[in-house]
């Protein structure tokens, strides 16, 4: 079993350097259409891997589905049924679906952060890369916990499913949305390491008195100025020379990853409600968050027009927070098939929010002729 994780983290690796180390080595702004490619490019790749998932799961390669998963306990399975390769593909898109869909609201979030930290167009690629590898690393820590707790105590299921309808209410109730520099782990970076006061190009990190805090890879055809680049820190001018400075980048790192550590903690249980065998729902996770970045770039400039979307998404949360707390009396309403109706739902949810606000967006424009 152990191969079958290694040889998934490898191949992740190899499309990550692919990405920043030949695709995107030189620095440069994202455009709609680019990222519309890259959106359906990464797509393209989970749902292709599903293909991966069907014989894996249905030929047992290297382990995969020899565990019971404890989702499905119930009088006649106590430890939980064996995933075919059918069962495994369901589980596996629903999870994608769901992560995928919860991922948008945090393009609110990355939006913001850039805003605030006035991050230049031709950096945010490289920050959002960072950050969803650190993402990555996070979120296999905390599948792995999830899954160990689930193995030991099953009654941390209904935790996730009353954790789920909580979070539901508070997106719609509450503005999660909150101000960058109010996080206590920003302060803190503040307060105990030196930041420069403008952008050093594309460095996360300088050195006073170094090249690199006076000079900055600028690409061709982008000045200094479009390129968040000064010729004077007054920050870095008055530290002692070879003290290292954190630059505002690195702060919107730091915040991008505190932001998606927040967003794990209300999509790692949601995934859990669907299945507990950590390869999928590793698996699952990871393909949503590698089509963040173009997603972002395809949709940040027109996240205000899909005004119902966070409705759908708590809709969502809802749902599975609902299938967790009474999935044995899911099932034997629905039947043996329930999982793909809940995928069915889960995207009949996301498609009803987006035409919802697409014929709200029309008819304003009518309404204020009107008036």
């Amino acid at each position: 079993m152990v191969w079958i994780w290694i040889g998934f983290i490898l191949f992740v690796l190899f499309l990550l350097a692919l990405d920043l180390g030949v695709l995107n080595r030189k620095s440069h702004v994202i455009g709609v259409k680019e990222a519309l490619g890259w959106s359906a490019l990464w797509i393209s790749l989970g749902l292709a891997f599903s293909v991966f998932v069907y014989f894996g799961y249905e030929n047992h390669w290297l382990g995969l589905g020899s565990k019971p998963d404890m989702v499905d306990r119930s009088a006649d399975f106590p430890a939980g049924k064996i995933n075919d390769g059918r069962t495994a593909v369901v589980k596996y898109l629903t999870g994608y679906v769901v992560e995928k869909s919860l991922s948008v609201d945090n393009i609110f979030v990355i939006a913001m952060i850039f805003g605030f930290f006035a991050v230049p167009a031709i950096y945010q690629h490289r920050v959002l890369f960072w950050g969803i590898l650190g993402a990555l690393v996070m979120r296999g820590a905390m599948i792995g916990v999830g899954s160990e707790l689930i193995a030991r105590y099953h009654w941390v299921l209904y935790i996730f499913g009353v954790f789920l309808l909580i979070t539901a209410v508070k997106m719609l109730m509450v503005n999660s949305h909150s101000d960058p520099s109010n996080n206590p782990v920003v302060k803190w970076v503040k307060r105990f390491f030196p930041i420069t006061d403008k952008f050093h190009g594309e460095h996360f990190v300088v050195r006073a008195g170094s090249k690199a805090s006076h000079e900055a890879a600028i690409p061709e055809g982008f000045s200094l100025q479009n390129a968040g680049v000064v010729e004077e820190d007054k920050a870095v001018a008055a530290a002692k020379v070879g003290t290292m400075m954190l630059t505002p980048l690195a702060l919107a790192l730091i915040s991008i990853e505190i932001t998606d550590l927040v967003f794990a903690v209300d999509s790692i249980p949601a995934i859990f409600a669907i299945t507990a065998d950590p390869f999928l729902v590793f698996t699952s996770n990871v393909f949503a968050i590698l089509g963040l970045r173009s997603l972002y770039f395809a949709l940040a400039g027109m996240m205000e027009k899909f005004r119902y979307l966070k409705i759908s998404l708590a809709i969502v949360l809802a749902t599975v927070g609902v299938k967790m707390l009474a999935h044995t009396q899911i099932k034997a309403l629905l039947g043996e098939h329930f999982n793909l109706y809940l995928l069915v739902l889960v995207l009949l949810i996301l498609v009803a929010g987006v035409v919802a606000s697409v014929i709200a967006n029309h008819r304003k424009p009518a309404l204020a002729i009107d008036a």
